[in-house]
């Protein structure tokens, strides 16, 4: 019997556009609307619409909603919620979207398509959630981004202040006799995370008597070590720097491995600055200087208020985690 799966496998497209297409949804581009529906008419698929009836009345599931596959600060977030999801009675589901995705969005389809009694939201934009999230119902819990000035009932939020661990960031830099400092970070038109933190370097620019010139210093990536690689290299170009702030540690890494290639000693002549504190900044050569959020407190209570959430009825909450700077071998003091 053809399934889903075997249409997203034969189209090339994913399983929640196949059911996007199928459920005659909007948000799907005409190119995979016709392939699909060629697909479904060739087979003559007929959704099993009492399986999925009988699916969202038992479901006990868990939703978590990860925003970029190259996160790993996100993948020590998801092990941990995992680790925590196999001592309840709930069943865990991780859905993964590109960095850029609209999550909020992938999450009404989530809710349509498998009823879960709650979501985890890892990365948001709070733009997506000001438009689209009125359209939610069940608890949620906004990871790692805050969310008290939503204002949503069902919208808990646990975090790390970006503003203040990326001033605290740049204090540091500042504090090590740098002054001439280049940034890479996202989209400051699309990435919530990477407007906070920027918003954290121009304070303390501005609180040093640092103009910062975004033009020349700042330059956009992914959160990947690939885009960042690039994104250094285009930096070099137009700036004269001693010291970079990355806005992810794999973007450090990514940075330090392009600065290598173009015959620069870290930190002998270019100073790299992390945010996130993975595992693998302790053990790169050299070990990262680095702001590190406390993935597993982000995780627990992640978990634990979405519980009390669905369990106990309680009301939204929203809490702050501190975090630390890690003084680690790729920052030089001038």
């Amino acid at each position: 019997m053809l399934t889903i799966k075997d249409i997203a496998k034969e189209s090339g497209y994913s399983v929640s556009t196949v059911s996007r297409v199928l459920n005659h949804r909007r948000d799907v581009s005409s190119e995979a609307k016709k392939k699909i529906e060629e697909i479904v008419k060739m087979h003559h698929f007929v959704p099993n619409n009492n399986a999925k009836r009988l699916k969202q009345i038992t479901s006990k599931t868990i939703v978590v909603l990860v925003k970029g596959t190259s996160n790993m600060l996100f993948s020590s977030i998801v092990e941990e919620i995992q680790a925590m999801m196999e001592q309840t009675s709930y069943t865990l589901k991780v859905s993964y979207l590109d960095e850029d995705d609209n999550e909020v969005r992938q999450a009404a389809v989530v809710c349509r398509e498998t009823n879960p009694m709650g979501l985890l939201f890892l990365g948001g934009n709070v733009e997506y959630f000001e438009r689209g999230f009125a359209e939610i119902h069940v608890p949620s819990v906004l990871v790692t981004d805050p969310g008290m000035d939503l204002h949503f009932s069902n919208l808990s939020s646990v975090a790390t202040d970006d503003v203040a661990a990326s001033q605290c960031a740049i204090d540091y830099l500042i504090s090590q006799g740098h002054e001439k400092i280049g940034i890479i970070g996202g989209d400051l038109r699309l990435s919530y995370t990477s407007i906070q933190r920027y918003r954290g370097c121009i304070e303390s620019f501005r609180a040093s008597g640092i103009e910062f010139d975004e033009k020349n210093c700042y330059e956009k990536a992914r959160f990947s070590y690939d885009s960042a690689y690039r994104a250094m290299k285009r930096l070099l170009s137009k700036a004269e720097i001693t010291a970079v702030f990355a806005m992810s540690d794999v973007m450090a890494i990514g940075a330090i491995r392009a600065l290598r290639d173009l015959g620069y000693l870290v930190p002998e002549d270019i100073s790299v600055m992390g945010f996130d504190g993975i595992t693998l900044a302790e053990y790169y050569n050299p070990k990262l200087t680095t702001i590190q959020q406390q993935y597993k407190t982000l995780a627990a209570r992640g978990v634990e208020i979405l519980l009390s959430h669905i369990e106990l009825k309680n009301r939204a909450v929203h809490e702050t985690v501190p975090f630390h700077l890690i003084e680690g071998e790729s920052v030089k003091h001038m």
